[in-house]
């Protein structure tokens, strides 16, 4: 006999919707809880992890770059210019000045025949031996005097004092690289002791010295003079500019200077017709004579110089 179905008098529980999903629930609040276990266990951990990578990082970025030098201190750039200076010391400026004007620096020499007084040589050239007759003539010469002259013209011309030269027969020039060669006078200008001389065989680099005006030259500016004082040198001397526009007589009272330059640089016999030149190695004066009361003809502290703009036009050139 079929049996008829059972069924309950109680009503079916009513269904969640969809998006709830109730059954779902217990296992996302498990995983979560388990994470945070998990972070509150290993927290210290993970903190030095992360400071590691963070040091990581940084190093990778300034891997390669050179590391930030401290800028320098004053006392650490002074210690090393004293040290460089030490190495290698700093010319002076008179070295630089000598080094400079040495160049164009002539040893300059009259000669005569023994026991001749000059009496009879040109006035006008100075030169009694310029070819071979005359010097078959010339025998045993001797030195008349020495003093010294500049180049200031590359082709050979050269600036000197007249008493260094009148009277001879024959002028020798010697250049800085040691050529020699015969010298005739071009001009003279008496007024200011100077004679403009050409040498007739140069070096192939002479070079000339560089002229100056002496408008801003003042008392207390430091010079120096250059030249063969008793056939010596060259030498150099430094000093000052003692005075300006000085006059000058000579000893035996036959020619008055006027218009010098007065400078304490030690000069003698043998520096006249030498530059007297500032410390850029520029000539402002040609050495002509020195004060001495006694009439001894050494230094003592006095000397005169003419200044370049008479020597310049004693060759003709323009003034300053």
């Amino acid at each position: 006999m079929k049996k008829a179905p059972l069924y309950s008098r109680s009503r079916a529980p009513a269904r969640a919707p969809d998006d709830a999903l109730p059954e779902a629930a217990p296992a996302v609040v498990t995983r979560r809880a388990r994470l945070k276990a998990v972070l509150v266990r290993h927290e210290r951990r993970l903190w030095a992890g992360g400071v590691l990578l963070l040091l990581a990082a940084a190093l990778a970025l300034n891997f390669g770059r050179a590391p930030a030098k401290p800028p320098l201190t004053i006392e650490q750039i002074d210690a090393a210019v004293r040290q460089s200076i030490d190495d290698k010391p700093l010319p002076s400026p008179v070295t630089r000045a000598y080094e400079t004007i040495l160049p164009s620096v002539v040893r300059v020499v009259g000669l005569m025949t023994e026991g001749d007084d000059g009496s009879d040589a040109d006035e006008k050239t100075g030169d009694k031996g310029g070819d071979k007759k005359d010097d078959k003539k010339f025998h045993g010469p001797v030195e008349r005097g020495v003093g010294t002259g500049v180049v200031i013209i590359d082709n050979g011309t050269i600036l000197t004092n007249l008493h260094v030269i009148n009277g001879a027969k024959r002028i020798k020039v010697t250049f800085m690289d040691g050529t020699e060669s015969d010298a005739v006078v071009q001009g003279t200008q008496p007024e200011n002791d100077l004679a403009v001389l050409r040498a007739k065989t140069i070096p192939d680099d002479l070079e000339a010295a560089t002229l100056r005006s002496t408008a801003d030259l003042a008392p207390g500016d430091q010079v120096l003079a250059v030249g063969f004082p008793f056939g010596i040198g060259p030498s150099a001397s430094s000093g000052i500019v003692s005075g300006l526009k000085r006059e000058f007589r000579s000893p035996e009272g036959q020619q008055q200077l006027t218009n010098l330059i007065q400078f304490d640089a030690a000069a003698n016999p043998g520096n006249s017709g030498g530059p007297l030149v500032t410390m850029d190695g520029e000539v402002v004066g040609i050495v002509t004579a020195i004060l001495n009361p006694s009439r001894q003809r050494t230094f003592i502290g006095i000397g005169f110089a003419v200044p370049i703009e008479n020597a310049a036009s004693a060759v003709g050139m323009p003034p300053f």
